[in-house]
């Protein structure tokens, strides 16, 4: 409700670049975003990005950017108390390439609180955790969060072409509409790409994605789960998720990057963490069957005995 505006990206890092403009054409010259926050690597989007592999080889970056803890209300109602009206911020529903943290409850609706208080521009990243991924439409839904601009990418087009978006209040694009020639992109809004997100967005209404994801989700979680307790318990730390965004922590990066080749070999194609080595995610589509949950079930527990043998 009262995202009106939508400006159409190539991808979802450049949906980044489009965001943080935006938040600098509403006044706010600072920036807050969390560590273990990802949202791409082109040079604005990777200066709300913490980890130093990736930014160290191109500094300076933005400046004026200040990381507060992912989860830590404390922390981010200290930094808005510092940087004042001044600010955006910017952080994800569930941090994905951050290793599936999912943050406590409440906890987004209290950012948005904070942003209001301190009347900071709220840029909500849902690239990886909207359109169903979560097992709702987008992963602010659950707990009523509205914000200022939504970056909208990966799923979009169903995985056929490159397509992204931002989708902002009027206010927060009044400064767009009052000047469109400040960003543009020579293939951004393309007619393949928006016959593409067009389709997908009908798909996943007709077919009820949205409801499968949230259900399957529960299923593979659980099983996976169970099956990694059973056959490698002393190798995993943690098996989280979110709907169909899961996260299997290991003990240490060269385990879960060891079963994920076994998993790979099996042809379950399976995601590791940028900013989180030891997690290997799993993000399968909500059009699996019941014959291919099986094929995963089997693979996990096959390659869970074998990482068992090998390093326990």
């Amino acid at each position: 409700a009262g995202l009106e505006y939508v400006c159409f990206t190539n991808s979802g890092a450049e949906a980044t670049e489009l965001g943080l403009k935006l938040g600098r054409l509403n006044g706010k010259r600072k920036l807050i975003a969390m560590t273990g926050g990802f949202h791409g690597k082109t040079m604005g989007a990777l200066s709300v990005v913490e980890q130093p592999h990736y930014r160290d080889p191109f500094e300076p970056l933005l400046p004026n950017v200040r990381f507060v803890r992912f989860g830590d209300l404390q922390a981010l109602e200290q930094a808005l108390s510092d940087t004042g009206r001044d600010t955006s911020v910017i952080v994800e529903p569930i941090q994905g390439e951050g290793g599936v943290i999912i943050p406590p409850r409440g906890y987004l609706a209290d950012v948005a609180r904070l942003c209001r208080q301190h009347q900071a521009f709220l840029i909500l990243d849902e690239i990886q955790t909207g359109l169903g991924r979560l097992g709702v439409w987008w992963g602010a839904d659950a707990e009523q969060v509205s914000p200022d601009v939504l970056l909208v990418g990966k799923g979009l087009s169903g995985g056929v072409v490159p397509v992204a978006a931002v989708v902002a209040t009027a206010e927060a694009y009044n400064g767009l509409n009052q000047d469109p020639v400040l960003h543009s992109s020579t293939f951004a809004g393309n007619p393949l790409a928006m016959a593409a997100a067009r389709a997908t967005i009908g798909a996943i209404e007709r077919e009820g994605l949205i409801a499968r994801a949230h259900e399957l989700g529960r299923r593979i979680l659980c099983a996976v789960r169970e099956l990694l307790n059973k056959n490698c318990p002393t190798l995993v730390t943690d098996v989280r998720g979110a709907g169909l965004l899961i996260g299997i922590e290991f003990t240490a990066d060269h385990i879960a990057g060891d079963f994920m080749l076994r998993l790979l070999k099996r042809r379950v194609i399976v995601c590791h963490s940028l900013n989180a080595h030891r997690v290997m995610r799993l993000t399968p589509p909500a059009i699996m069957t019941d014959s291919e949950c099986q094929w995963l079930f089997d693979a996990t527990a096959e390659a869970a005995k074998e990482l068992h043998t090998a390093w326990s």
